[in-house]
Formats: C-alpha cells, sequence, structure tokens
C-alpha cells in the first residue's frame, strides 16, 4: 500500500492529482462550487438540455399510472439479451436509423461502452486498424482489447494515413479507418472528404466516432457526417447522447448484419445492464427536437468564432474550429494553478493534463454551451494573458 501513497504523493508535485468534486445547481451555463456560483465552461451539456427546466418539466408531464414502467422506470435489473429489453429501446433504435437513413441502429450504455465493444467484436488478428493519433482513450482501449493489428497516423494527417494504407493494406483481410469527427480535446474537424476517398482507394471500411458533433452540426442536428453529406459513406457511424442531449447512453448506425453481428458479440453490449427506460425515453424524447434546435446552434457557433478570435488576437495558443476552445499552457501543474485563478475570477474552468492530451500540452479547454453569452466570456482572454504574463 505504501507504493500507491508514494505515487498519489508524486502526482501531486507535479500537478498531476486528481480529485472528485460535487457541483450542485447546473442551471444556465453556470455552477455552484464550494458555495459560489461560476460561469461552467468544463461542461458538455452543449445545447444546455440537460438543465432545461421547462424542457424537463415537458418531459415528465408526459408521465401516467399506465405508462410509469413501460417509460419512466429507473432501471432494469437485467441485460437487454436477460430481461432487461423494453420496446422503448427498440423504438429509439428505429427513429435514430430514420434520422440517418440508414438500415440499422444499435443502442449502448455509453461511448466509452461502444467503442471498447464494437471494434474487438468486428475485427480479428487477420486485420488492420488505423486510428488518428488523437482519437478518444475509448478508441484507444478498443484497439488494446482487439486482437487485430493497429497503427496511429498524425493527427488529421492524410498524406501519412495513406502512405500507411500502402504499406500495408495489402497484408489483412479487412482494414478500418478511425477517427473522431470533432477532436474532444482539441475542438478541431477531421477533413471527411479525406478519409472518405481513402477509404474508397484503399478498400476500407470508417469508423466515425460523432460523439462531440451530434446536435450541433447538420441541418437536423445529426453530425459532421450529415453536415457534410456523407452519412451513407460512413460504415460504423457512433452516436452519443452524454454531450448534446444532456443524458447518458450511445449508438450505433450501420447496417442490420453488422448490428445483428453485435448483439451476438459485443460483451460490452452483452454482459452489462440495460439502460433504464427513462433514459431511453429521454433520449428519445430529445432525439425528436434536435431539427428544431437550428438557433441554439447559430448562436453556439457565433460566440464559439468570436471568443477563438480574442483569444487568437491576445497571441494566446488555440485552435479548433466548434465550440471546444483548447488554450494550451504546457506544464501540468501551471494548469491546475491558472485553472485555479480562474475560479477565483468566477470561471469553472478545469485543467485537462497527460495522459487525456499529449506530455507538454497541458491546457484549458473551454466548452461553450448555448445558454452562455458573449458578454459573460469577453474578458476571459485578458484574465488569462494577464495570469501568463505575471508567472
Amino acid at each position: 500500500m505504501d507504493s500507491f501513497r508514494e505515487e498519489l504523493e508524486q502526482m501531486k508535485q507535479s500537478g498531476m492529482y486528481r480529485q472528485l468534486r460535487p457541483l450542485s445547481n447546473r442551471n444556465a451555463g453556470k455552477v455552484e462550487s464550494g458555495g459560489s456560483t461560476l460561469i461552467n465552461l468544463s461542461s458538455n451539456d452543449y445545447l444546455g438540455l440537460a438543465s432545461n427546466i421547462s424542457l424537463i418539466e415537458e418531459f415528465y408531464a408526459q408521465r401516467t399510472e399506465m405508462n410509469t414502467m413501460d417509460r419512466f422506470a429507473p432501471g432494469t435489473a437485467s441485460s437487454r439479451l436477460l430481461t432487461g429489453d423494453v420496446e422503448i429501446a427498440h423504438q429509439l433504435e428505429k427513429l435514430i436509423a430514420q434520422l440517418y437513413g440508414r438500415e440499422s441502429a444499435l443502442l449502448f450504455n455509453s461511448g466509452y461502452h461502444t467503442n471498447i465493444g464494437i471494434i474487438p467484436a468486428l475485427f480479428s488478428k487477420q486485420d488492420l486498424i488505423l486510428s488518428d493519433k488523437l482519437n478518444h482513450a475509448s478508441i484507444h482501449d478498443g484497439m488494446q482489447i482487439c486482437r487485430a493489428d493497429f497503427k496511429r497516423f498524425r493527427h488529421r494527417d492524410y498524406p501519412h494515413l495513406e502512405s500507411l494504407l500502402e504499406a500495408h493494406r495489402d497484408s489483412y483481410r479487412r482494414a478500418l479507418i478511425v477517427s473522431e469527427s470533432v477532436f474532444s480535446m482539441d475542438g478541431d474537424c477531421a477533413d471527411l472528404s479525406r478519409l472518405v476517398d481513402l477509404k474508397r482507394r484503399y478498400d476500407c471500411l470508417l469508423y466515425l466516432d460523432e460523439a462531440h458533433s451530434i446536435g450541433l452540426f447538420g441541418k437536423k442536428g445529426l453530425g459532421l457526417a450529415e453536415q457534410e453529406g456523407c452519412i451513407d459513406d460512413i460504415d460504423l457511424l457512433v452516436g452519443t447522447f452524454g454531450k448534446a442531449c444532456g443524458s447518458v447512453g450511445a449508438f450505433l448506425v450501420s447496417s442490420g448484419d453488422i448490428c445483428d453481428y453485435l448483439i451476438n458479440r459485443s460483451r460490452s453490449l452483452i454482459f452489462t445492464t440495460a439502460l433504464p427506460p427513462v433514459v431511453l425515453n429521454w433520449n428519445y424524447f430529445v432525439m425528436n427536437r434536435l431539427a428544431g434546435m437550428d438557433a441554439e446552434r447559430k448562436h453556439l457557433q457565433h460566440i464559439s468564432t468570436g471568443l477563438r478570435e480574442r483569444f487568437e488576437k491576445m497571441g494566446l495558443q488555440t485552435g479548433g474550429n466548434s465550440n471546444i476552445i483548447p488554450v494550451i499552457i504546457g506544464a501540468a501543474d501551471r494548469a491546475v494553478e491558472g485553472a485555479k485563478f480562474l475560479q477565483t475570477k468566477g470561471f469553472y474552468v478545469l485543467p485537462v493534463r497527460p495522459p487525456t492530451v499529449p506530455q507538454g500540452t497541458s491546457r484549458f479547454r473551454l466548452s461553450l454551451t448555448a445558454d452562455h453569452h458573449f458578454e459573460q466570456l469577453v474578458l476571459l482572454p485578458e484574465l488569462i494573458r494577464h495570469w501568463l504574463d505575471e508567472i
């Protein structure tokens, strides 16, 4: 036990120590922490739905004595393949498939369950996986579990990806290209047209994780693939309810054969308790409303673009082209201290450190939501600039 205590001390000294922090009164882009109300810049509630009281009241107003167990029960107490399957799950899968214009959809308990469940189930020793180096940890973990060979290409470096395909594709039965659409820590977007072109030319399957673009991109809010008009070119399209939909859970959009195969082979689906009806029902409720949230999408794009431009004018290292705005600090301990400083100034900002991001790129990951207003955020770049100049 002493070795664990020593390692914890090392984490504290290097700025790598993490703690759980209970929060309360999440509402309108703000959160209460330690008795203070702060502007919340660390949430994935991109459309503000998780704290939308009127929407939540509208949802629960549908509850009756007759539908409580089927649509509002808090648990299933079983996996879907035993007694945990419910009709609302099938209705939600049918709705998602219809929205995307695809054959089938399959639910998972989280984005993490999805990525560690799909990749190992579908690919094995005779296959090759090519993954963007900055893909989410759940994708990397899925590849580690999988028996297929895998290689990582430099972030959004599609010539590098093509060179790997040229060198290795012919040696494998199947090849899979994996990318996020909006990268969670950098806020930049994949070039889907390049990925689709490489998929076609090298006879690959294309896996796209849309976790951070669902609700924010596309006319119907279905993600970057919808905006770029290439949904049909994505063989395995993954989305989550845990960000813009203000809920929990995830889904795959694919062919009927793939979904049926995963029901029989995906361990993260087979060996876990099913999502409760109340969660599935909320997800169904929200998915029916995403298309009508264009005003929220435009507002979020407007304030994100404006804030990113102010960071650039202040000479701060930033990037991306979404509502996720990174501000690169460098050392982990400096990012920790900077986050504490910003919290004293009314901004709930948390430091993002390795292994979440590469060594030397610790940062503030500023996550803007539709609840925010530009006037709340306009002084933030100057605060960060002043803090950096003083240390």
